[in-house]
């Protein structure tokens, strides 16, 4: 059997990493990737492994391509803090690591049950989510975007049956200011590609991401939280472009 390593990326997450820790329990190795957290993240994280590093964080890409050399062994199964490997995620991965397909074959795409103010959400765009989360380090890597990178890699990339349990809703006050900060990320990636900026970006692209996420991706369907959901993807387009707005005449 081919043995992997856990990758946890944290800052602050006291409420969430001994729940994701034990969600890995089955990995040979768990490193933890902590960003300096200012609460007992890390003292908690050391019940469960001695595998700890700490660095500055820039953006998510930077700090896990930094972290992922550093693992012991091929194969990395990367959850972020406000996710869960659930039971039958678990199972199916150790087939996998026992029956490698081919050699080919060199990272998966898992799916995510999405939860949201205490809801499973089913539409509101997120009902096809998934991410590349088992892969092997010598053949995969994060692309260099500051917000929302996926894996660039060298093969084959399967598919996983099993789903990852994902939650990354504490507080609404948490969540909109998740989405300042992530705007301010996205404004460096979107300032290479984006022209003049008018009303397009400050009107028309956020009323479209509403419509899209609510009536086309059958936001309605989720009720409240599909409602809310849409909104605030809607906040988060015309953010993106404020703080874009922003960046380019030196403002804070």
């Amino acid at each position: 059997m081919e043995k992997i390593t856990a990758i946890i990326p944290t800052y602050n997450e006291a409420h969430n990493i001994e729940d994701v820790l034990k969600s890995v329990d089955f990995a040979d190795e768990i490193m933890v990737v902590d960003s300096f957290s200012t609460d007992n993240t890390v003292e908690l994280a050391r019940k469960y492994t001695d595998f700890i590093i700490q660095r500055e964080y820039e953006y998510s890409a930077s700090q896990k391509n930094w972290a992922i050399p550093q693992a012991t062994h091929e194969w990395i199964i990367l959850v972020d803090a406000d996710e869960r490997v659930t039971s039958g995620l678990k199972e199916e991965i150790q087939v996998i690591l026992n029956n490698l397909p081919d050699d080919e074959t060199v990272g998966y795409w898992i799916r995510r049950m999405n939860h949201f103010m205490g809801s499973r959400v089913h539409y509101s765009g997120w009902r096809n989510d998934k991410v590349i989360r088992l892969f092997r380090k010598s053949k995969c890597s994060y692309e260099d975007k500051h917000v929302h990178a996926e894996i660039i890699s060298n093969g084959n990339i399967g598919f996983l049956e099993s789903k990852l349990y994902h939650d990354t809703y504490v507080t609404m006050d948490r969540h909109i200011e998740k989405l300042n900060r992530y705007a301010w990320l996205q404004a460096y990636d979107y300032n290479k590609n984006t022209g003049v900026l008018n009303p397009y970006h400050f009107v028309i692209k956020p009323i479209w991401s509403f419509f899209k996420h609510y009536f086309i991706q059958s936001g309605f369907r989720d009720g409240m939280v599909g409602l809310v959901i849409s909104s605030l993807h809607s906040y988060s387009v015309f953010m993106r472009y404020v703080k874009l707005w922003m960046l380019r005449k030196g403002l804070k």
